[in-house]
């Protein structure tokens, strides 16, 4: 079983024992983010500081005038670190100390952009924008993402590039000081993730556009009025909501090759996403061609226990014998894994064959054990 580890620019740079400890955790990859969003990162093996604080989203590379002229979408120049070039410059490192290093890329979370420029933003049916979401179905988007990929990768001597929020984001997901946890019960939450903006309201084809939204906001309102925090269906016609995911399936699918269009034949794709395709956020649900354009797929296990196991197996099932399965799993969450080294080889009986591990600079001493654990169950697994 593969192990890659996940890492911020300033952890490779800013802690000169970084490369050493990442050899001696024995991950066979380090996806270092060169374009990532907004954060508030602790820096635990630090001894000048406890985090760094991304304002807002940023390209790790240098912002070239030339790359971005005439656009409204430009990434943000990182001030909050010192290299022009610290993307590159991480990645470098860990290529010259002879650990393979990937391209971890946020495409289309971007709240400074998203608040810049509402209209490329996703909204509602109730018309708000959600900033931090960039919508596929935009063009300028899509030009932005594949922009933002050509740039991340130039010059670079890369393992893998890892895709993240290669999709549209909904209306679940952090934002600022986030008040809307446990409010909104899983069907409430996926028609307020359907984005109702012009350029996806092109895309429902034999039906209006005005009388789409009078639907969801009803069916919202409806949901909510039931007070049933476990609602996962609605009652929206089938042939509608057929409608609004092919629409929203058409335009990421051409987000994605816009993407890939950018990149060099060959590159190996490791895609995040989720097997439901109504999924939205970091890791969005995989279109009916999503796994013909990747070699891994990475879904979402943070929180251990069957459902997660159960989701590694679906995904086995469902996608190509050749795409290879990843779980993604955290050694910073609030509540550690209770036998993270169990956990991972559950998560390999039951078809993953890469394990993506968050997060190499964000765990500290007191995690560190948990990345071992989790590293060495998944190399005795292969």
């Amino acid at each position: 079983m593969k192990a890659t580890g996940y890492a911020y620019p300033w952890d490779v740079l800013g802690d000169t024992a970084f490369v050493e400890r990442a050899q001696d955790l024995g991950v066979d990859e380090v996806a270092v983010a060169l374009a990532y969003h907004s954060a508030r990162a602790a820096t635990p093996w630090s001894t000048e500081r406890t985090s760094v604080v991304a304002r807002t989203a940023a390209l790790y590379r240098p912002v070239r005038a030339e790359a971005w002229e005439g656009r409204d979408l430009v990434p943000a120049t990182p001030d909050w670190v010192s290299a022009e070039d610290s993307g590159g410059d991480a990645v470098r490192r860990l290529t010259e100390a002879g650990v393979p290093a990937a391209a971890w890329i946020v495409l289309t979370h971007n709240s400074q952009l998203g608040a810049e420029f509402p209209l490329y933003a996703v909204r509602n049916c109730f018309g708000e924008t959600y900033p931090w979401a960039l919508c596929p179905a935009q063009p300028a988007v899509r030009e932005y993402a594949a922009t933002l990929t050509a740039e991340s990768v130039a010059g670079l001597k890369l393992s893998s590039v890892v895709l993240e929020a290669c999709g549209p984001l909904g209306a679940v997901h952090q934002h600022q000081h986030e008040k809307t946890d446990g409010v909104w019960a899983a069907a409430t939450a996926r028609l307020l993730s359907i984005c109702c903006c012009a350029a996806c309201a092109e895309g429902w084809t034999g039906f209006d556009p005005a009388d789409v939204r009078e639907k969801l906001r009803a069916e919202v309102q409806r949901l909510i009025a039931t007070a049933d925090l476990s609602a996962a269906e609605d009652r929206l016609p089938a042939g509608l909501k057929e409608t609004l995911l092919s629409s929203r399936q058409q335009a990421t699918d051409a987000l994605r090759a816009a993407v890939l269009a950018v990149l060099e034949p060959g590159t190996r794709i490791v895609l995040h996403g989720a097997l439901d395709p109504w999924v939205t956020g970091a890791l969005p649900g995989l279109t009916p061609t999503a796994a013909d354009d990747a070699e891994t797929v990475v879904l979402q296990n943070w929180a251990p226990g069957q459902a997660s196991v159960d989701a590694v197996a679906a995904a086995r099932r469902a996608l190509p014998e050749r795409v290879v399965i990843g779980s993604y799993i955290t050694a910073v969450a609030a509540s550690p894994v209770p036998d993270i080294e169990a956990y991972v080889a559950e998560l390999a009986k039951a078809g993953a064959t890469e394990l993506h591990l968050y997060h190499l600079g964000l765990a500290g001493p007191a995690r560190w054990p948990d990345l071992h654990a989790a590293t060495a169950a998944a190399h005795s697994a292969s």
